[in-house]
């Protein structure tokens, strides 16, 4: 069998017999015989699959047992009847044959022949649409198929049948009890002998004994008919599955469409089939789940050009809102679909990443690919090679780099057909960037035929990115929507007009009545501005600190009128409980004021179960406006009619252009708004600066491969030499001048040349171990070859910091000495992130407190690590403290008690509140962690000693993965469902994927509070994509343990193809 497809069994001549009137008995009814009457299909199904069972004639529905059946004239002659009479005629010929004999004869004949012969295989109904062109494969096209030596002769028995004969066999097997009750003169008969006894006439001696045995044998073959004629009868009312021909005829021309895609796809004809030379089905669903029809003007001709249609690398920008992200789905579609190339997508959030995958999950339900995660702690290294369905990578930045590693590590980087980067100037942004620009790097130097897209908002110096990947470029200024930008100072509004003399014109005063009061404790007049536009339209008021955003949100609702509570009141208590929920029944006292009147602060304080609630509320407009910082405007799609820059500065620092430019991004809805317009608020003193930030061009994107020294250059040498790309110094150097930083080398590099770099990181990462001179070749010159050693092995297939790979190393080493297994704490403590434990800073007394809750067991934990609780009461009091601890290692034990309260409370908000720190940043560190271990796993793997951390650290990892209670953990495999959410639906009795991939979303809409039904869908559809790359693993999974393996011995002898002919039947077996 292929695909899963069910396996469709010919019906077969078993022997020819010349039987008048039992010529056509023993076959099953045909497809149309056994159609239910009244079937919704009506002749389209039933037509459907007598196509698919070859039958010629279309059969009419009748409950008659007579007009279906009529005599036995329409049976097949080879049939259970023949083979019975078969076995009686023998019977009767047995020359012992005679009063006693009757019931051992009946009995032997009947275990031997029927016993042996009424072995029923089960046959697998029809699941799938495809079943039909499997089946005309399984069979002979012009006939019956030649039966097999030995072959069962009631393999096709309908159960209805089967179960016939086996009572039959049963009522046999008791005659001749009921035979010498009868001579005995006893006329009590059970029920089943009853029937025998009836139908069967006992032989009598007596001197009419051969008319007697044939009005036996008459009789009996009457009860035989009788009885098949009842269970024929209840067999053909059965019902049978129905599938719809109309979904069997989509996916055929589904089918057809791609063939023909494919095709047009690798002509050079200038003709793009029905949709840029995909399936008219994806036009189709376009209309249908995001209600786009038509395509921008600007889309069109940059889906058209000749570089794209040439599968030339390409970089296009162009403003926020303008549809980039469609132009990039559709080549991604054209590389699964028509040309059968895996797609990996890179953006720059784990929020984005799962807002992507849930919006495309329906497309690869639909179209058949798989859509797959690779963000957090999720992801498989190497991915699972698929035999016929395509895969859509979905990853962050960092998972993406692994998974490039993985595919080339295991030769199959060509199967990676195109690479899209959102974002593409985050390739000059610090140690995210640099590993951008490595995974760039690798995929360019090993695959040839992979192509690169890469899309931004906010690019200046593209020259360069395109002679880095050698790209083309397209850009436009086109916006859905107008976009008009303000500037304000004091209660002025100016506009911004590059045409102006100092670049802006004046506009219009603000004429809301201000009291005292309020001037005092709002002098930027942001209420005045706000309430222009809500609670009808929505508005982003973006804003420098998290505290800031708590502030203006609560400022807002203090001075706003009560009417605002009146707006879509209940829907707003809707909200409130659903943050309740998954708060643990708390909600944050700033919402609490603040949600009613439909304002809410966003920022990274809160829990990704909060954020999500109030992006859903804002987005179907229950909340009309948020308070945010400016990680909002990279995030997720939360566009608004008005954007307000509460000041130019991002913290304490000032606005880049980039920035400014993301923010006011946001301004203006396609398909709601006719215009977007935002407003930055500023001082005198701010208004020349502010003027060159509006005005200036775009800052220029370095890279960050040597600035970023461990995890950039460093990490890329590890990786190269460990993934065989280059082995020797001429060879490293050589891929460092291929790389973005080589194409920049004469601006960045001051005082060293690119070869002098190169040399000091290959010698730096030698000092720690990492790489070994190999001793080939000229040891100071180009020729220097370098091996990988373990420790380098297992950091590189870690993706472990070079910076802290030695240390934890120690750290692990130390561990095995004195594993503490008493209590999870000393393994949460070696896999806490080294760079969150640099960056933290103790609230001693919280310290101290839970220190001294500690049990026996955990004590020994912290004494180990050389932490003792004098030396943390001594910090709390604010005593001199002379002995000398590792700053390091006490706070990464401090962030270790939070981790480990956590995994044993599982309630942000409790912990939140002993540890007195946020609870997104706790929901962070927990996130870290699981991250984290997953890396500590793959570097304990690759060194045999540490061969015990394996299996801790796979239960560990899942733990700090989802850190809920086991029941919920099956929903939260689901992407875009949190613990909130999958509490809503194990409570509405969702336990499973199974239960969501089935679900219907009209129901869950109604059953889930605050639940759209958008987001319904996607939650099915992730779901049933979840199921199907479960499905497809273990089938493929099976599938390569029945395989011949092709290192069998004597597959190369004489006897080769006799040996694996055996080992083939024995693995079908």
């Amino acid at each position: 069998m292929e695909d899963g497809c069910p396996r469709i069994r010919r019906r077969v001549s078993v022997r020819k017999r010349n039987r008048g009137n039992l010529e056509s008995l023993g076959a099953s009814p045909t497809p149309a015989e056994l159609q239910p009457v009244g079937d919704t299909e009506d002749e389209a199904a039933a037509g459907s699959r007598r196509r698919k069972t070859g039958s010629p004639e279309h059969a009419q529905e009748n409950d008659s047992e007579e007009d279906m059946f009529g005599d036995y004239d329409n049976f097949t002659e080879n049939s259970f009847l023949a083979h019975v009479d078969d076995l009686e005629q023998r019977y009767m010929q047995r020359p012992e044959c005679g009063d006693h004999g009757t019931d051992s004869g009946t009995k032997h004949l009947c275990s031997t022949g029927l016993k042996n012969n009424l072995r029923v295989n089960t046959v697998i109904s029809f699941t799938d649409p495809e079943t039909s062109a499997h089946g005309k494969k399984q069979g002979h096209p012009d006939g019956p198929a030649e039966p097999e030596p030995g072959s069962d002769l009631s393999f096709d028995v309908p159960s209805s049948q089967s179960l016939y004969f086996e009572n039959m066999q049963n009522s046999l097997e008791g005659l001749g009890d009921q035979c010498t009750k009868e001579r005995d003169g006893n006329p009590q008969k059970s029920p089943h002998e009853e029937v025998a006894s009836s139908h069967i006439e006992q032989p009598q001696q007596n001197n009419d004994f051969p008319n007697v045995r044939a009005s036996s044998e008459t009789n009996r073959r009457k009860s035989l008919k009788d009885h098949l004629k009842s269970a024929m009868t209840g067999n053909a009312r059965a019902q049978t599955p129905v599938f719809p021909r109309s979904k069997h005829l989509r996916e055929m021309l589904l089918s057809e469409e791609i063939s023909v895609a494919k095709k047009t796809i690798e002509s050079p004809s200038d003709d793009l089939g029905p949709f840029y030379s995909l399936p008219s089905k994806v036009r189709d669903l376009y209309a249908q789940l995001r209600g786009i029809k038509k395509l921008y003007d600007w889309q069109h001709t940059c889906l058209t050009l000749r570089s794209v249609q040439e599968r030339k690398n390409l970089i296009y920008s162009l403003p926020t809102g303008g549809g980039k992200t469609l132009v990039a789905e559709i080549l991604m579609l054209q590389e699964l679909l028509c040309r059968q190339k895996d797609v990996l997508m890179i953006l720059p959030y784990v929020a984005i990443v799962q807002e992507k995958i849930s919006s495309l999950a329906s497309f690869g339900i639909e179209l058949g690919f798989f859509v797959e995660e690779y963000a957090g702690s999720k992801g498989r290294f190497p991915p699972i090679k698929r035999r016929e369905k395509k895969s859509l990578y979905v990853a962050t930045i960092e998972k993406a780099h692994s998974l490039v590693n993985a595919l080339i590590e295991t030769g199959r980087v060509s199967t990676l057909g195109l690479i899209v980067v959102d974002e593409l100037h985050m390739i000059g942004e610090g140690s995210r960037g640099a590993i951008l620009e490595m995974t760039l790097a690798k995929v360019l130097y090993s695959s040839k035929t992979t192509q690169i897209i890469g899309m931004s908002a906010t690019l200046n110096n593209v020259e360069d990115l395109q002679v880095f990947l050698k790209a083309e470029y397209y850009t436009t200024q086109f916006r859905p929507v107008e976009l008009k930008e303000f500037l304000k100072v004091n209660d002025t509004i100016y506009e911004v007009d590059s045409r102006a003399a100092d670049g802006m014109t004046f506009s219009r005063l603000l004429s809301y009545k201000y009291s005292d009061a309020l001037k005092k404790m709002d002098p930027d007049r942001l209420v005045a501005l706000v309430t222009e536009v809500i609670p009808n339209y929505s508005c982003l008021v973006f804003c420098p600190s998290k505290k800031n955003c708590e502030n203006v949100a609560e400022m807002l609702c203090k001075f706003l009128s009560k009417d605002y509570l009146n707006h879509r009141e209940k829907e707003k208590c809707e909200v409130m409980k659903s943050l309740r929920n998954v708060g643990h029944g708390k909600v944050c006292p700033v919402l609490k004021r603040t949600v009613p009147f439909g304002i809410a602060y966003h920022h990274s304080g809160l829990t990704s179960d909060e954020r999500k609630l109030l992006e859903e509320a804002y987005s179907t407009g229950v909340l009309c406006l948020l308070t945010c910082t400016s990680t909002l405007a990279a995030g997720v799609n939360l566009p608004a009619r008005r954007v307000i820059l509460r000041a130019p500065y991002v913290a304490n620092t000032f606005l880049k252009r980039n920035q400014y430019k993301q923010m006011i991004g946001r301004a203006g809805r396609a398909g709601i708004d006719t215009a977007g317009e935002s407003i930055l608020l500023l001082q005198e003193k701010d208004k020349q600066q502010v003027l060159e930030l509006i005005n200036g061009p775009l800052e220029t994107c370095y890279s960050h491969l040597v600035e970023e020294f461990t995890k950039g250059i460093q990490s890329l040498f590890l990786s190269l030499i460990g993934l065989k790309i280059a082995a020797s110094l001429g060879d490293i150097y050589q891929f460092m001048n291929g790389t973005f930083f080589g194409v920049q080398q004469k601006i960045l590099l001051k005082e060293k040349t690119l070869w002098e770099i190169t040399v000091d990181a290959l010698e730096h990462l030698a000092e720690k171990g990492l790489l070994q001179k190999d001793g080939r070749g000229d040891s100071e010159g180009s020729e220097c070859h370098f091996r990988i050693t373990k420790l380098g092995q297992a950091s590189f297939k870690g993706a472990i910091d070079v910076a802290y790979c030695d240390t934890l190393y120690r750290d692990l080493k130390k561990g095995l000495e004195g594993l503490v297994l008493e209590s999870l704490l000393h393994l949460v403590y070696l896999t806490t992130p080294y760079d969150l434990a640099a960056q933290s800073e103790p609230d001693w007394m919280v310290y101290f407190r839970q220190f001294g809750q500690l049990s026996p067991a955990e004590q020994n934990v912290a004494a180990l690590l050389g932490v003792s609780e004098s030396f943390i009461g001594k910090k709390a009091s604010g005593q001199a403290v002379r002995k000398k601890v590792d700053k390091n290692v006490v706070s990464r034990l401090y962030l270790s008690f939070v981790l480990y309260s956590l995994l044993k409370e599982t309630n942000v908000w409790s912990v939140s509140e002993k540890f007195n720190l946020p609870r997104g940043y706790i929901q962070n560190l927990l996130t870290g962690a699981a991250s984290f271990s997953s890396c500590v796993l793959h570097f304990c793997e690759e060194l045999e000693e540490f061969w015990v951390y394996k299996a801790l650290l796979v239960e560990l990892t899942k733990k700090l993965m989802y850190c809920v209670k086991a029941e919920l953990i099956p929903l939260m495999e689901v992407t875009g469902v949190l613990e909130g959410r999958a509490k809503q639906l194990y409570s509405a009795g969702y336990r499973s994927v199974m239960h969501l991939a089935n679900a219907n979303p009209e129901v869950l809409v109604k059953t889930i509070d605050h639940l759209s039904r958008r987001q319904a869908q996607q939650i099915v559809s992730s779901a049933k994509m979840l199921l199907h790359e479960k499905a497809e693993a273990l089938q493929e999974e099976a599938e390569e343990l029945l395989r011949l393996p092709a290192d069998l011995p004597g597959l190369g002898g004489p006897t080769s193809e006799r040996a694996g002919s055996h080992a083939g039947d024995a693995t079908l077996s």
